[in-house]
C-alpha cells in the first residue's frame, strides 16, 4: 500500500532489499536513464482475503506488456521478480515454482529469476542460503556490467 500511495515503485522495505540484492543505491535505481522498472499489474490489485498482494490484473499485462515492450530498446539485463513476472518473461521456460525457477537462474542468459523481496519471503530465503551466496554476487556483477559507462542506452533491470 505504501508504494501505491507514493506512486513510487519499491518505496518500502521490500525495495531496499532488491537494491541490496542488486548493489545499487536508491539514486542508480529511480534512474530512469540507467533502469526500468515495469510492474507486472501496472496497478495495485488490492489485498486477498489473507492480507497477500493479490495477483495482477491479467487485462493490464495483455494490454500494456506487449506493447511496452515492443517500443522499448532491447535490454541488456532483465530481472523477473516473482512467479508473474517468471512467467511472462521467461516464455514457457518457468519452472513449476518460483524456488525451482530461481534455482535454474543459469538457464535463463540475461534474464534473472528472483524471488519477491517481500518480508513474505524470508523464510524461503533462509531455506536457500545458495541464493544469497551464489545468485546475489553473480546478479551484482551482472548489474555492474549492465550500468558501466561505454554500454549501450539500452540498459535495464526490471
Amino acid at each position: 500500500m505504501r508504494v501505491h500511495t507514493s506512486g513510487v515503485p519499491y518505496n518500502d522495505p521490500s525495495g531496499e532489499r532488491l537494491r541490496a540484492w542488486m548493489g545499487v543505491s536508491r539514486d542508480i535505481f529511480y534512474d530512469e536513464s540507467l533502469v526500468a522498472i515495469v510492474p507486472m499489474g501496472f496497478c495495485f490489485p488490492g489485498y486477498d482475503e489473507l492480507g497477500g498482494d493479490r495477483p495482477p490484473r491479467p487485462e493490464c499485462a495483455r494490454t500494456w506488456h506487449d506493447r511496452l515492450f515492443a517500443a522499448a530498446p532491447s535490454f541488456d539485463l532483465v530481472l523477473a521478480v516473482g512467479a508473474y513476472a517468471h512467467r511472462y518473461h521467461l516464455q514457457g521456460r518457468a519452472k513449476k515454482t518460483v524456488g525451482e525457477t530461481v534455482r535454474a537462474w543459469r538457464d535463463y542468459g540475461r534474464i534473472i529469476p528472483l524471488p519477491h523481496p517481500s518480508w513474505r519471503n524470508n523464510s524461503w530465503l533462509r531455506k536457500n542460503p545458495w541464493f544469497e551466496s551464489e545468485l546475489v554476487p553473480y546478479l551484482q556483477q551482472c548489474v555492474t556490467a549492465a550500468l558501466s559507462p561505454g554500454r549501450s542506452s539500452s540498459r535495464s533491470s526490471r
